[in-house]
């Protein structure tokens, strides 16, 4: 697997982090509902379960199929989650009836349309880091003042690639070369979008290494308009560029190679070439390649040397990629 590396210009921090129920908490921060419409949309609380769990035990509690079930995105199962999941409106009085030991449902609203993955605006995290000490502490809040400044690099977290990770992406280059065919599509589609977030996170690491103060902005970047969200190509890097990616007005984006994407111009395609495969069949995207989080509170409890960082990420972005930016190392989780 590849070693992510991080812009913080300091030593490796030594603090313990661990996915459970009681030490990584994140709830989606929702699209503004239409209070009115065809869907159910149910605000869930869960423990200890992935959404694809929670959708098949949704499914068979209900007697309705999978695809009827909508969700906005996938949190991890190692964790305690509010997220928010959409079923059709005529199975209002079966979800009243609806129990389960590891599944709360907090509220019910309806909408207009089924949800869809991304129909989310970020996602807050609570999260408790140990073994901190008050020099550790100290750097942790450096850390993370340099990364509120200079952005976070986007990575794909470990939870992208699935335990096998090595065989997964062995499967995916497989199926693209029609050596293998599945017949599960949705597996299908994992496997391969775990192969193209392969190949982004690759092209980062060498971006990375371009300028370790701050992401350096190359002619032929595309970026992301984070007003309207929508790409565009910067031939020559000026002046205003570069102040508006410091304001977070616009952000550089990699390429997730596949068909129909937009990709990069003059220096910036030099080096995403090398990180491109055009014998992809899915569908490409392009992926913020920097992320500001917004740090709402640090809190430390000085008799059990633990520190609670509350976040929040724009969807898509990975708290476990914030903690170990904010250690400059890799986790083995």
């Amino acid at each position: 697997m590849l070693k992510r590396v991080y812009n913080i210009d300091s030593k490796e921090l030594t603090f313990s982090f661990s996915q459970n129920e009681d030490d990584f908490i994140v709830e989606e921060i929702p699209i503004k509902f239409s209070n009115k419409g065809n869907f159910l949309i149910l605000k869930i609380k869960k423990r200890n379960l992935s959404t694809w769990d929670l959708i098949t035990i949704l499914s068979k509690n209900l007697n309705i199929y999978e695809n009827e079930i909508g969700y906005a995105g996938l949190k991890d199962k190692n964790a305690t989650t509010i997220q928010y999941i959409s079923i059709p409106k005529k199975y209002s009085k079966d979800i009243k009836k609806f129990k389960n030991k590891k599944i709360e449902i907090l509220d019910t609203i309806l909408h207009a349309n089924k949800l869809n993955i991304g129909d989310l605006l970020s996602n807050r995290f609570l999260i408790n880091l140990k073994g901190v000490d008050y020099i550790t502490l100290n750097k942790i809040e450096k850390n993370i003042k340099t990364i509120l400044k200079i952005g976070m690099p986007n990575y794909f977290g470990f939870q992208r690639f699935g335990k096998e990770v090595e065989i997964n992406l062995q499967k995916a280059k497989d199926l693209i070369e029609n050596k293998i065919h599945i017949k599960d599509r949705k597996l299908e589609k994992m496997l391969i979008s775990a192969y193209q977030s392969y190949y982004f996170n690759s092209w980062l690491i060498e971006r990375l290494k371009l300028n370790k103060d701050r992401f350096e902005l190359i002619n032929g970047d595309i970026f992301n308009n984070k007003i309207d969200n929508k790409l565009f190509t910067a031939k020559n890097i000026n002046k205003k560029i570069e102040e508006d990616f410091t304001l977070n007005k616009i952000v550089p984006t990699g390429l997730l190679p596949g068909k129909k994407v937009f990709r990069s111009i003059l220096n910036a395609r030099q080096l995403e070439e090398k990180f491109d495969n055009s014998d992809i069949y899915e569908k490409g995207y392009r992926r913020d390649a920097v992320v500001f989080p917004k740090v709402l509170n640090i809190k430390y409890n000085k008799d059990e040397k633990v520190c609670n960082l509350d976040f929040i990420l724009p969807k898509g972005s990975y708290a476990t990629v914030f903690i170990e930016n904010i250690a400059n190392k890799n986790f083995n989780f």
